[in-house]
């Protein structure tokens, strides 16, 4: 299944319970999230997404990335709907 999210872009692989992100904001990538990395990201988000500075994520462990608050909760809500394909 396809996802176009507000931040993210990827696919989920219902066979292999696994979640391809291809895209995050404008950054192409190739990256495997199984469901317990998607829901540890997903709650260090929720934890901290009334920080005024916002989060800068990392890519390839190199590629600083920064999302504002309001990135954040588009990312939380992307995230959302991921968590929801996993079985």
């Amino acid at each position: 299944m396809f996802l176009q999210g507000s931040i993210i872009t990827g696919e989920f692989d219902s066979l292999m319970n696994e979640f391809y992100l291809q895209k995050v904001k404008n950054f192409e990538l190739e990256s495997v999230l199984k469901e317990n990395q998607i829901n540890n990201i997903y709650d260090y988000l929720k934890k901290h997404q009334d920080e005024e500075d916002g989060q800068i994520i990392t890519l390839y462990d190199q590629m600083l990335v920064r999302l504002s608050q309001n990135e954040i909760n588009q990312l939380i809500s992307d995230l959302e709907k991921v968590k929801s394909m996993y079985h």
